[in-house]
């Protein structure tokens, strides 16, 4: 019996991205399938086979979503207004990437840092 092979090829975004936020304090975290990219507790931008999910914000969506290879980013058949979806076509080039990485930090940077999860605590 074959066995199948559990290795998955690194996604290239998560490196790109990982280029591009630089010295920024960031952490990562798998969420939607993909890597999530969360700065101060805050989800930044996600990477997945499906494109980039960025973080814009209710004010800038409209504008977002109507930008070429974007569209509002949908779960469980709602839409989450604020997030929008980029097709992988939408990220070919650093400068794809660098503009949709702008606005999400633009929006992110006006959020206030998240407390961080305290572990339950054990009964004794």
């Amino acid at each position: 019996m074959a066995k199948l092979s559990t290795n998955v090829a690194p996604d290239p975004m998560v490196a790109r991205l990982r280029a591009a936020l630089g010295q920024r304090a960031f952490t990562e975290q798998k969420m939607f399938g993909g890597t999530c990219f969360m700065i101060n507790g805050n989800m930044l931008i996600g990477t997945s086979k499906r494109g980039l999910l960025v973080r814009v914000g209710k004010q800038a969506h409209a504008a977002a979503a109507a930008r070429p290879h974007a569209s509002t980013m949908e779960m469980g058949g709602r839409s989450m207004e604020g997030y929008v979806r980029v097709a992988p076509e939408g990220t070919t080039t650093d400068a794809d990437l660098a503009f949709w990485l702008d606005h999400a930090l633009a929006f992110v940077k006006t959020l206030p840092a998240k407390a961080k999860a305290r572990p339950p605590k054990r009964s004794t």
